[in-house]
Formats: structure tokens, sequence, C-alpha cells
């Protein structure tokens, strides 16, 4: 499938390998992608397309704010993943 703004997505390489990420702007074959902590939204990390695994298309407010174009708080970003966290049910939010 391929990986559009507003996806969560997992790193398939690189230091940070298993964490889960959301797309928040895209480049040609590269995705922007933050965590709301380590890679905030001020700094997001730019990794291929190709390193990056299609967990699911997120559908919450936050998508909506990155699909019309408005800026994301790095606490809304958070928030979408450690509900994803949850629904798949993991414990402590976000990898």
């Amino acid at each position: 499938m391929k990986i559009d703004i507003a996806d969560v997505v997992v790193s398939l390489n690189g230091r940070d390998e298993g964490k889960r990420f959301l797309v928040i702007g895209k480049q040609d074959e590269y995705s922007l992608i933050a965590d709301g902590k380590g890679r905030r939204v001020e700094n997001p990390k730019r990794k291929k397309n190709k390193h990056l695994l299609l967990e699911d298309k997120e559908g919450g407010p936050a998508a909506q704010k990155l699909m019309s174009g408005e800026k994301v708080a790095n606490s809304e970003i958070r928030r979408v993943l450690a509900g994803y966290a949850a629904k798949r049910g993991e414990n402590g939010g976000a990898r």
C-alpha cells in the first residue's frame, strides 16, 4: 500500500527500528515522520518509504488537520500514537 500523510507507520531500519511514527509530510520517495517525543514536529525525520511499514490509515482530528495543511501539535501526535497502541492492546503508549 502507498504511504500518505497522516498514516501510522513503523520504521524498519536504522536507529529508530521498530518505533511507531505519524507521517506529517511527503517529499517524493521520502516521508517526514514524527512521534511527538524524540522526533518532534519542528524537526521531523526524513525517511525513505521503502524503510517504513504502513500500519494504519489514521482518521482522527490530527489527520484532518494534516490533510488541510494546518499545524499539528506534538501532544496530538503522541495522543494518536498512544490511542493506536491501546487499540492494538499494547501498554505503555507509543513505542
